[in-house]
């Protein structure tokens, strides 16, 4: 089957051509849809500037849009033989409409085709992404409030330090999250600008109207050098994984006090057999597999980044093959995230937290720092308060009976400052700006 870019007479070994599209074709039916748009955004685009009559814009749309109806119903199929996803679209609708179907090319390369693409797709995974760690911030913010009154042992070094309570475990992972959602949002300004216009990375010299483009696909703004959009290829990927690895460094370190809090030698929290496994010879075996897997599976998920900075180490400017292997790291990485938030909802939603745990005489030296603040409290300094405690810890006289807690200032055990949290949370989705993309898209499928 002839390419796009094949002249007359021109072929290419069998070999050569396995070698460069290798896995493309398997990778680009996520991109299906988001390719759909793009043509329907350009063609659009290419009737109000008069280089497509307006009698042939409806007919372009309508099969556009029925091919579009396929992938959404999944019989969408990239025929064997045909290089990419832009191919295959273009081939049906000239199948359908003869050299009509052909126009649709015009003023545009695959080049800024295929990035158009990517940015939708990105646009539209980070959405999904977003909604997934709201959730998940959701539940723990509420797992929070239920839970402030049960306390916990705090460490440092592994080391039994200060009193702690669930709420304040819980209601650390909610904030972290909204923290690493700056990330996200910082990856969806990116994705969220328009490199339509592009063409091969010097623009064209057909009139484009890059503006409208940009408002047709909901994008926030163009990238207005046609060098920096090509430039922004692997570029909003990277952005992508970063934010990517810093959830899931979040995810790793949850899933590690999970593994800890769940053992024996801890007993903090327990886990429903649903979440564990047993051992094929100790019979009294409960294994937090679920959250072993989720650790190994999030701190994969960390090596994403370096392994995109090494494939894009030392190019140039301009278009590059290797930009198409970018799409290896960034598809799978964006499918394994979204397992491991919504495993850690389930993770979350199900364990079971043990009450009065600091009522255990293991844990008197929990309560020192209090006994320290107290003879502060009377009017002893610090360092003199420290220094009694600590010679009573020695001699073995320090029982920490007093387990009366009393901490008031913000984002500590008595004042989790948990509407502070959400207002945080709330600020960086109104950021994002889903409903002015939700709108755009609504209109151009309509």
């Amino acid at each position: 089957m002839a390419k796009l870019w094949q002249k007359e007479n021109q072929q290419t070994d069998a070999i050569i051509e396995q070698f460069t599209i290798g896995n493309d074709p398997v990778y680009d039916l996520q991109l299906a849809r988001y390719d759909v748009m793009g043509s329907l955004a350009h063609i659009t685009m290419l009737e109000h500037v008069g280089l497509l009559p307006s009698d042939e814009l409806e007919p372009l749309c309508l099969e556009l849009k029925n091919i579009l109806d396929t992938i959404e119903d999944g019989t969408f199929v990239i025929e064997e033989g045909m290089e990419d996803v832009h191919s295959q679209i273009e081939y049906l609708l000239t199948q359908k409409l003869g050299d009509l179907g052909k126009k649709i090319h015009a003023g545009r390369s695959r080049n800024d085709q295929v990035l158009v693409d990517l940015k939708l797709f990105m646009r539209a995974e980070i959405m999904e992404i977003a909604d997934a760690v709201e959730d998940l911030f959701d539940l723990l913010l509420a797992k929070s409030e239920a839970h402030k009154n049960d306390l916990l042992p705090g460490y440092t070094h592994l080391q039994i330090a200060m009193p702690s309570s669930f709420g304040l475990w819980f209601g650390a992972y909610a904030e972290c999250l909204v923290e690493d959602a700056e990330l996200l949002e910082s990856a969806f300004r990116l994705a969220n600008k328009n490199p339509l216009g592009s063409g091969a990375g010097y623009g064209s010299s057909f009139p484009l109207d890059r503006k409208l483009t940009t408002i047709l696909l909901g994008f926030e703004a163009p990238h207005v050098n046609v060098v920096n959009a090509q430039m922004s290829r692997g570029k909003t990927e990277l952005y992508v994984l970063n934010a990517i690895a810093q959830l899931a460094t979040t995810l790793s370190r949850l899933a590690m006090d999970v593994c800890l809090y769940n053992s024996q030698n801890f007993g903090f929290i327990e886990l429903p057999s649903s979440l564990t496994t047993g051992s094929s010879i100790m019979p009294h075996k409960k294994n937090p597999d679920v959250a072993e897997l989720l650790r190994g599976k999030s701190n994969k998920l960390k090596a994403a980044p370096n392994q995109l900075q090494l494939l894009m180490s030392n190019l140039p400017s301009g278009y590059h093959r290797e930009f198409q292997l970018t799409k290896e790291i960034l598809m799978p990485a964006i499918d394994e995230i979204k397992d491991c938030l919504e495993i850690t909802h389930y993770m979350i939603s199900n364990m079971k937290v043990k009450s009065d745990l600091l009522k255990d005489s293991k844990y008197d030296l929990l309560f020192s720092v209090e006994e320290v603040n107290k003879l502060v409290v009377q009017g002893m300094p610090f360092r003199e308060a420290y220094v009694q405690v600590g010679k009573m810890i020695e001699a073995g006289e320090f029982n920490g009976s007093s387990r009366e807690i009393n901490h008031t200032h913000l984002g500590s055990i008595g004042n989790l400052g948990l509407s502070e949290i959400q207002s945080q949370k709330d600020a960086v989705w109104n950021r994002f700006g889903f409903e002015k993309v939700e709108d755009a898209i609504e209109d151009l499928l309509s």
